[in-house]
């Protein structure tokens, strides 16, 4: 992979709870700069589409970061980042529910969100949250729901992507891997192991890593 199609594997993310708007022009301006992607909060998707300086994909997230939203409040929150002008939705599943048993009750759910906007849908299980029998479920849930690829984590729950989970969820639907790859040899085996993409705040250290950028 040269450094150019890894850098668009990459979706440079900003998504603490004190993220501001200087900080997440930061972000689009090094996804631009970069030619990498950029996922950023939803109360900025609408002045991120509007920035001179922003990246050709603007990804945002829904339910974030527990999931736990009404169904109504997922859909509502996703149209909403995409009339905003949002490319890309990352919705989070109710991890509760899965765990409970309610699978259908979750897709039921992604499935209103992917009907409700023409853009693609991620779906973030939360693996660290997740036995491989409940990663599994959650995976079918988010292939009945006709989304377009599994996400691994929010970053925000203990634990991030891991080598075996990607292989694993990789069986069903692309693969976002997000939490914890923070350099270029991490990214590399992310998707070697069968990542389509990468979610990572260390967007510009993992492009900038790759031998090309020594040239």
């Amino acid at each position: 992979m040269n450094r150019e199609e890894l850098a668009a594997s990459i979706d440079h993310t900003v998504l603490g709870p004190e993220t501001t708007w200087a900080d997440t022009r930061a972000v689009l301006d090094e996804a631009a700069s970069h030619g990498m992607n950029a996922c950023i909060p939803p109360c900025y998707v609408e002045e991120a589409a509007s920035y001179e300086s922003a990246p050709e994909t603007i990804a945002t997230v829904v339910g974030f970061p527990h999931g736990q939203h009404a169904p109504e409040a997922k859909r509502d929150e996703a149209v909403g980042a995409w009339e905003a002008g949002a490319d890309e939705i990352d919705v989070v599943i109710n991890v509760g529910r899965l765990k409970a048993g309610a699978d259908g009750a979750v897709a039921d759910e992604l499935s209103d969100v992917v009907a409700a906007v023409p853009v693609p849908v991620k779906v973030i299980i939360e693996t660290a949250l997740l036995d491989d029998a409940e990663k599994r479920r959650a995976c079918e849930a988010a292939v009945a729901a006709d989304a377009d690829m599994v996400k691994t984590s929010t970053g925000f729950a203990d634990g991030g992507a891991t080598l075996p989970d990607v292989e694993l969820m990789s069986e069903y639907l692309p693969v976002k891997a997000s939490g914890g790859v923070g350099s270029y040899e991490e990214a590399v085996d992310m998707l070697d192991a069968g990542a389509v993409r990468i979610g990572a705040s260390s967007g510009v250290a993992i492009v900038e890593g790759h031998p090309e950028s020594g040239d």
